[in-house]
């Protein structure tokens, strides 16, 4: 099964609920509200932090407002709403809100109105811009396809502070997903695909592994077709929270990038006294594509997809 059929199969249901308007023509609207004040505190250069040669800030990942200032602080009731409907527009629906806002506590950051948004550039007219919501174990963005062979305009994080084997955990349903891939592996399979360590955390997560050691993991090439189905079901439980055309892109990048049969999976524990039900960790990578998921002592998840050719 190539990435052509596997790209069908990731489309978000017809009548899944979304926002009558798209994310960026909110990000228009709101920017077109912002008091001279407002800008200054909240909008930054496009290409901001990237001077020196760095990483420009609207590409990096946050786990709180990122620059600071929490909406409560900054916005109006009116610019508030429609920082929601631009967040609510840039998932599947209700369900995954429910999911991401986990359960409408945010982990530590309380609430909506404790978390934080930055824009990059203007995105009045035709400029680049990237609008970015941050706040405690969770980065998301929308850019307008600003940012070229990019999918999700940058990395992304997402996490949870319940144990990631718990069913208070709002991804443990990921967790059983990929567990179920591990139970379909042989012994050969599996003797590859386990890694005692880490794959890191954080943006060091990001950084290319198992692509660097093609032995490394098992490969989706590798699998049988009915293992192969089961990882394309775990693909699309990954991507059904996000609105279907960045779920597209990811089919899409993957495909440019050489097709599924290049991403590897590997099964990360600290010690090899555990286990195969408690995993640290877990890793699809591939050219370009790094969808990391710490599972111990609670979910973080840092995905990185770009074009490579």
């Amino acid at each position: 099964m190539g990435a052509s059929s596997l790209n069908s199969g990731f489309a978000a249901p017809a009548d899944t609920p979304r926002t009558a308007k798209p994310a960026e023509e909110l990000i228009r609207e709101l920017f077109a509200t912002l008091t001279a004040e407002q800008k200054t505190a909240m909008v930054r250069p496009w290409d901001h932090g990237a001077e020196a040669g760095g990483i420009p800030t609207r590409l990096k990942t946050h786990n709180a407002a990122p620059l600071g200032k929490k909406l409560s602080e900054q916005f109006t009731a009116p610019q508030q709403d429609l920082i929601k409907q631009t967040f609510k527009s840039i998932l599947s629906g209700d369900e995954a809100y429910d999911r991401i806002s986990r359960h409408g506590k945010w982990d530590s950051s309380g609430s909506f109105e404790g978390n934080g948004i930055a824009i990059f550039g203007d995105p009045s007219g035709k400029d680049p811009f990237s609008w970015v919501f941050a706040g405690h174990h969770l980065t998301l963005r929308c850019d307008g396809n600003s940012q070229p062979n990019t999918a999700f305009g940058g990395p992304m994080y997402y996490g949870h502070s319940a144990n990631g084997h718990s069913d208070m955990n709002v991804y443990n349903d990921q967790t059983r997903e990929v567990m179920s891939v591990f139970d379909m592996l042989s012994e050969p399979q599996r003797k590859q695909a386990v890694i005692v360590g880490s794959p890191g955390d954080g943006v060091g997560a990001l950084k290319p592994k198992l692509v660097e050691k093609p032995a490394t993991g098992v490969g989706y090439g590798d699998l049988e077709e009915s293992q192969r189905k089961l990882v394309a079901d775990v693909m699309r439980k990954l991507l059904n929270p996000f609105r279907q055309e960045d779920g597209d892109e990811v089919m899409q990048l993957i495909k440019t990038n050489g097709g599924m049969e290049k991403l590897r999976l590997a099964f990360y524990k600290d010690n090899a006294e555990k286990g195969n039900d408690r995993w640290d960790a877990w890793r699809i990578e591939g050219p370009g594509f790094v969808w990391n998921y710490r599972v111990l002592p609670h979910v973080h998840c840092f995905v990185n997809v770009v074009g490579q050719a």
